[in-house]
């Protein structure tokens, strides 16, 4: 978890230097809130004390990371005290849970605050984001330099495509994450777009497709949360899969320009379905008993 930390600094800092002040106060806030509600619980509960494992830290950076720097600080922390204490703690803390918590706690603020969570600016002005943008048919207006880089409106954490593909391949050299499920995930998206997109194999709508919104960070730092994604590689492979074409679903034929939390939810909740599906058999006698059980 310290190294997903270190890993998400880069996609972090940049946010807060694009964004200014608030975005700061977010991310200090929201990591504050989380650790702080996973703390009250379990010491109220007189159960083990575990915010040093770092999971509560990552899943408040991860939620920050998710919102758009117009969020005021109580709704973020709102969201991070739901994010820990409904999906992650009521289901038996790390481990149990069944869905990303920091994408829990956004989807449960998207939910409740549509407006807000869905407001954006850049440079002091409101605008649509890149994504936006490729939704409404305006791709022209785009600057694929400008996705890369981060020049653009969007959450905090989501802008730079650089800061975020810097973070996933140092979790890839440390061997913290498998390229299995991103990777899948994708080309899935890709071939997916391809097809029912109504673009062909453009590969500049592609590559805006894949630069805007939280494709990214969702990508590389939340489908391959070790609780929420498989275990076993054939089911990486499926899980990552499912998620490029939901995500497709969403993003082409969907109402919202975006669709990555709800796609990686959905997905989350087919993972003891997937495992099921795809953990091996044991060979000799009574070795298909033994799994079952």
């Amino acid at each position: 978890m310290a190294e997903v930390l270190i890993a998400l600094m880069p996609a972090a800092v940049f946010g807060v230097v694009h964004f200014g002040r608030n975005a700061l106060v977010l991310v200090l806030s929201v990591t504050a809130a989380c650790m702080a509600t996973e703390y009250l619980y379990q010491y109220f509960r007189h159960r083990p004390v575990t915010i040093r494992d770092n999971s509560a830290a990552v899943t408040g950076l991860l939620l920050a990371l998710n919102l758009s720097p117009n969020v005021p600080w109580w709704m973020g922390v709102l969201g991070g005290v739901f994010a820990i204490l409904v999906v992650k703690q009521l289901f038996g803390g790390i481990g149990q849970n069944i869905m990303n918590p920091a994408l829990g706690g956004r989807c449960f603020l998207l939910i409740s605050f549509a407006g807000t969570m869905t407001n954006f600016s850049y440079d002091g002005m409101s605008g649509a984001t890149p994504l936006a943008l490729i939704k409404n048919g305006q791709i022209a207006q785009t600057n694929l330099m400008d996705m890369m880089t981060g020049r653009i409106a969007g959450t905090i954490g989501e802008t730079s495509v650089i800061a975020l593909l810097a973070g996933a391949v140092f979790l890839l050299v440390l061997g913290v994450i498998d390229f299995k499920i991103p990777v899948m995930y994708l080309l899935t998206f890709v071939l997916f777009l391809g097809l029912f997109s109504g673009h062909g194999f453009d590969w500049y709508y592609i590559a805006s497709e894949l630069c805007g919104g939280g494709l990214m960070l969702g990508a590389w730092f939340m489908a391959t949360d070790y609780t929420t994604s498989p275990i076993t590689p054939n089911g990486q492979l499926i899980y990552g899969a499912i998620l490029g074409i939901l995500t497709g679903l969403f993003r082409i034929f969907g109402s919202s320009a975006e669709g990555v939390s709800y796609a990686i939810i959905f997905s989350n909740l087919l993972v003891p379905l997937i495992e099921r599906a795809t953990i091996p058999k044991a060979f000799g006698r009574g070795g298909e008993r033994a799994w079952a059980k």
